[in-house]
């Protein structure tokens, strides 16, 4: 399974919503398409809707230069696209990061180029963002290994959400990790949450482990403390839909719990995620704007209704680990220890 192509000027975009029972892809041809994929979860995952997103501003150059307008026209038209992209989910940051690294590009490049040569220089910056997620993964992958690999004893790790391929370009961020760690004989066995209220532990981790026969076992998640205390959990390893400059750490809905328990039962808990994930604009993760999605998501499950239908709802998608929880944050440029305002603040000032 891949979770995007680009071909003949055409995204192709696995509908993950209909995983693991079945492998249907999407092909997007206008930009509204890839907006839409992206709010329904068709393609998820914040390094992945990144990718797309960059693509999408492709197609919307596309079909505005088809209508012969003028660099002013097609500015204004552009940046209408990349608000409705940018706004399809509001707390995964690599999507705005992507949207504004192409708008920004097609700035620079229409100040000497044609309305169509400024489409084929935004095609080849997708090519290349989605080049470099895989990239990206592959470096965080050893990094990771060697992090939580130094006893060179085999691992049980616990996992929540999914933070693998079809969240990325690549082979993922904590996935990318723990394939990783497979590959040197250092992973003994998986644990991954279920992760409701839509499932991507069980619909798509166990999927993709499974696929790559790494040993894996499915928990509900609120047997995580359980499983801490009984199961001899080396660490805990997640992805990331935006980090604060002081570490605060936004992913998907029971993340939080999860650091909680791990610090009560002593564990390492690390964080996976690219440098685009981080937003040193925001301060701390009070911050980060939380995506409240549809109620039916909690009252159903696989469309069955499980409780009174009028009953209220609280549906927020993702949660803020505070720093002060968290080991380290696994990036493609190297490990933050023990992650802070400080800290953060050396790291991206070495990296320049």
């Amino acid at each position: 399974m891949k979770t995007l192509a680009w071909k003949n000027h055409t995204l192709q975009l696995l509908d993950q919503t209909r995983l693991p029972g079945e492998e249907r892809y999407l092909c997007c041809t206008r930009w509204q398409e890839v907006r839409d994929a992206i709010r329904v979860l068709a393609v998820r995952g914040a390094p992945a809707i990144g990718v797309a997103a960059a693509y999408g501003m492709v197609l919307a150059a596309r079909d505005i230069a088809s209508a012969g307008p003028d660099k002013r026209q097609f500015e204004v038209q552009l940046e209408e696209a990349g608000r409705g992209l940018d706004g399809a989910r509001p707390t995964a940051v690599n999507l705005h990061w992507a949207v504004q690294k192409q708008m920004n590009l097609a700035r620079k490049t229409l100040s000497s180029h044609t309305v169509a040569e400024t489409a084929d220089v935004l095609e080849q910056s997708a090519c290349a963002i989605e080049q470099d997620d895989a990239e990206m993964d592959r470096h965080m992958g050893r990094f990771g290994a060697a992090e939580l690999g130094r006893s060179r004893h085999p691992l049980t790790i616990l996992t929540h959400c999914n933070a693998g391929a079809l969240a990325t370009a690549g082979i993922g961020t904590a996935l990318g990790v723990i394939r990783t760690l497979h590959e040197e004989g250092l992973i003994h066995r998986v644990y991954a949450d279920e992760t409701r209220p839509l499932l991507q532990g069980a619909r798509l981790t166990v999927t993709e482990l499974m696929e790559d026969q790494i040993p894996v076992t499915l928990i509900t998640d609120n047997m995580a403390a359980w499983v801490m205390k009984t199961k001899d959990i080396n660490a805990v390893i997640v992805g990331a839909d935006r980090i604060a400059a002081n570490g605060d750490t936004a992913n998907k809905i029971g993340t939080y719990g999860v650091a909680v328990l791990a610090r009560a039962h002593g564990i390492p808990f690390y964080v996976a995620a690219p440098a685009s994930t981080f937003d040193l604009t925001l301060s701390d993760g009070t911050a980060i704007p939380i995506e409240e999605r549809n109620h039916d998501e909690v009252r159903r499950l696989s469309g069955i209704l499980t409780t009174r239908p009028d009953v209220d709802v609280f549906n927020p998608a993702f949660d803020v680990t505070p720093h002060d929880y968290i080991t380290g944050i696994i990036t493609e440029r190297g490990v933050i220890h023990h992650p802070d305002a400080a800290s953060l603040t050396a790291f991206f000032r070495k990296e320049g």
